[in-house]
């Protein structure tokens, strides 16, 4: 059966609107105070970059919690959000097939690095969900600590996309880097996406039990292992096979930050079937990675 990007964009954007308010003050309140169970603050002064999902909310909102604290506890005053941007029509989803397998990116109008401010002019951005739970707990840890304006760091987003091996000879590379200089890096990543609902044979699937995350711990610390080495094209391809949605912003960060270690802190999954009308098990992991400068 063809996707419907169109319709699936909307469908998340009206499912995340709607697990928010489900959410609610009290349900926020739980995830930050689960959250400080980590301390990534000195993680991020020291240059490290902490890695947040975007998944179902209830599932993983403790996480991107936890990364909201340690930006805000790392005494920076600004704060870099390297975001994935999905492919919600079929010409984006069409030019990262291309460039995935060997075109010339720099034929692709949607090549570069976009976001409020940014020097792009395009705005796929706008419509994308990944940061949608992120400014969520941002703005309430703010609320919840009485930070003034002034007091708050500057919150900068950025998109990259099809980065394709070559991260910064992005459109658009000079404005972040220039940005990263003075500030901490958080990114945020889906970074295994599994089942019947994203293409999987049923006799190749896992449930999301024990041995199911096992499986997928392993896929992403072998995409940590690549984006060690600094194997940019490895990683782009790697993000292909493991249905991971970090190829871009993974190289962006890596690069910008140079050689670090990676590590998953915390590992958890949401059930997806429902959303692509599919059979179980069709599920994403949503892990916390915590990379430290080498």
């Amino acid at each position: 059966m063809e996707l419907d990007r169109v319709q699936l964009q909307k469908d998340i954007q009206a499912q995340y609107a709607r697990e928010h308010a489900e959410l609610g003050d009290k349900g926020t309140l739980e995830h930050l105070e689960k959250s400080e169970a980590w301390d990534f603050s000195d993680t991020l002064r020291k240059g490290g970059v902490l890695v947040f999902p975007h998944a179902g909310v209830q599932d993983c909102g403790y996480q991107i919690a936890a990364c909201v604290r340690g930006c805000l506890d790392s005494g920076a005053d600004r704060v870099l959000v390297i975001s994935v941007l999905h492919a919600f029509t079929e010409d984006m989803e069409q030019a990262r097939r291309r460039v995935a397998a060997g075109g010339d990116v720099t034929q692709e109008i949607f090549w570069g690095i976009q976001g409020p401010g940014a020097p792009s002019e395009r705005e796929e951005w706008k419509g994308d969900h990944a940061l949608m739970s992120w400014r969520h707990f941002w703005n309430a840890e703010i609320k919840r600590r009485g930070l003034p304006a002034s007091r708050t760091p500057q919150m900068i987003e950025r998109y990259p996309y099809l980065a394709g091996g070559k991260p910064e000879q992005m459109p658009g590379f000079e404005e972040v880097a220039e940005i990263a200089k003075d500030a901490v890096i958080v990114s945020t990543a889906d970074a295994f996406h599994h089942g019947i609902g994203y293409g999987d044979a049923p006799e190749d699937t896992y449930e999301p039990d024990a041995t199911g995350l096992r499986h997928a711990q392993d896929v992403i610390e072998e995409g940590i292992r690549i984006l060690e080495r600094g194997d940019y094209w490895g990683y782009n391809q790697h993000c292909v096979t493991a249905k991971s949605d970090a190829r871009d912003a993974g190289q962006l960060f890596r690069y910008l930050r140079g050689p670090m270690t990676g590590r998953v802190a915390d590992l958890t999954y949401t059930d997806a079937s429902e959303l692509y009308k599919q059979p179980r098990p069709t599920w994403v992991a949503g892990a916390l990675v915590e990379w430290q400068r080498a």
